[in-house]
C-alpha cells in the first residue's frame, strides 16, 4: 500500500480519482443540479447532500485505490483475485451518481428506457444505502486484492 502513495503511482491515483469523479458528474448530470441547489438552498436537506458527497468521494478514492492495486498486481505478474468485485463496485458507484436523490444515475435511466419509473428517492434512505453498499463492495475487493501481502 505504501507504493501507491509514492511517485509515479500517486499521480496515477489522483488521475484515476479525478477522472472517476468527473465521469460520475457527467453521467449523472449533476452539473445541471448545482444551479438548482443554489436556487433552492433553503429547501435542500444539507445533511443528506453532504453525506452523499462524502460517500461519493469515498467511492472515488476506493475505485482509484482498487485500480492501482490491480495494476500493480498485474505488473508483478500475479493473479488478481477480486478484480470482478472491483469492477462491480466501480460500476455501482456510477449507477448511483453523485447525489442519488437529486440526479439521475445510470440505473434509473436504463429502467426509464424500458418504461419503468424508478428513483432512488423511493428507497428508505433515499439511495444513500446503495452508496454504502458500493463502499462495502470496494472494501471487500481491496481486502481480497491485498490479502496475499498480509500472510
Amino acid at each position: 500500500m505504501n507504493k501507491i502513495f509514492r511517485k509515479p503511482y500517486v499521480y496515477w491515483f489522483f488521475g484515476v480519482f479525478i477522472f472517476y469523479l468527473v465521469l460520475n458528474i457527467l453521467i449523472s448530470g449533476f452539473y445541471e443540479t448545482i444551479p438548482l441547489i443554489v436556487i433552492y438552498a433553503s429547501t435542500v436537506n444539507w445533511l443528506k447532500l453532504t453525506l452523499s458527497f462524502i460517500l461519493t468521494l469515498a467511492i472515488g478514492f476506493l475505485v482509484a485505490l482498487n485500480t492501482l492495486v490491480i495494476y500493480m498486481k498485474y505488473k508483478e505478474r500475479k493473479k488478481c483475485k477480486g478484480t470482478g468485485i472491483a469492477g462491480v463496485g466501480a460500476v455501482g458507484g456510477l449507477i448511483v451518481g453523485v447525489c442519488p436523490l437529486c440526479v439521475t444515475g445510470i440505473f434509473p435511466l436504463l429502467l426509464g428506457f424500458a418504461g419503468i419509473g424508478f428513483s432512488f428517492a423511493s428507497l428508505p434512505f433515499e439511495g444513500i444505502e446503495i452508496q454504502i453498499l458500493v463502499i462495502v463492495i470496494l472494501l471487500i475487493s481491496l481486502y481480497i486484492l491485498t490479502k496475499e501481502r498480509f500472510k
